[in-house]
């Protein structure tokens, strides 16, 4: 198993005992929206309040995030080079506690995952202002995408997904992503993962291969231009 943050470690890390070329990919097992969530009682209603506000108090805005380098980081970063604003970031060590910070507001936005959020949304805690990825997500049908709010390159969401050494036989790689595959569709998992926020994956090996080399190229030049280095 391995996740989206490995196509961002490629570039934010000098040194890693790994590279893209040792592995395969066989197929993804999930993926998840981030949902720009602000706290209930804030002021602020919609993405285009959110970025004025950013403008007229500029260093005054803090989002959070599950760490350095993850995507609810990265998609601040996102914003602040597509929005042009400047806002602070606060690192958390892990979801939770960045999440239960936004929560009880601490910060004022954050980019969470979906599956972080979505109960805390349902339940009033969080106010969704937009999502990330190329759809609306159908937990949350009234929430516009970032997309369609005008602002590019948000069409990104998190993953997990299968990987395998690159020496693997083909015949096992094979056998391996099939079974995969087949477990992926079963409708009892299907179901679960939805009720959790997450798509279920199942990409044919190629298409989950493109995936991750756009994820890598992408993350990557942002990471350059911001010139964020994690070691």
């Amino acid at each position: 198993g391995n996740t989206g943050s490995n196509a961002i470690n490629y570039t934010a890390y000098q040194k890693l005992p790994y590279k893209a070329e040792d592995f395969v990919a066989l197929t993804d097992m999930i993926s998840f929206a981030n949902v720009l969530v602000v706290p209930v009682k804030s002021p602020i209603k919609s993405l285009k309040e959110l970025v004025a506000t950013a403008k007229r108090e500029p260093g005054k805005l803090a989002f959070s995030s599950a760490g350095v380098g993850q995507t609810t980081h990265l998609m601040g970063e996102l914003l602040r080079q597509s929005a042009g604003v400047d806002v602070v970031h606060v690192p958390y060590k892990g979801s939770a506690p960045a999440t239960m910070a936004i929560v009880a507001g601490e910060t004022q936005f954050m980019f969470d995952n979906l599956t972080g959020s979505l109960g805390h949304v349902k339940d009033g805690k969080l106010r969704a202002l937009a999502v990330t990825g190329a759809t609306r997500e159908p937990e949350l049908p009234d929430v516009p995408t970032m997309t369609e709010l005008g602002m590019k390159d948000f069409d990104k969401v998190g993953w997990m997904g299968f990987f395998v050494p690159a020496k693997t036989p083909p015949a096992v790689v094979k056998k391996l992503t099939d079974n995969l595959i087949a477990v992926l569709q079963d409708p009892a998992v299907v179901q679960r993962y939805r009720e959790l926020g997450g798509r279920p994956g199942g990409m044919p090996p190629e298409q989950f291969s493109q995936m991750v080399e756009r994820d890598r190229q992408e993350w990557g030049a942002l990471i350059r231009s911001q010139k964020l280095q994690l070691d």
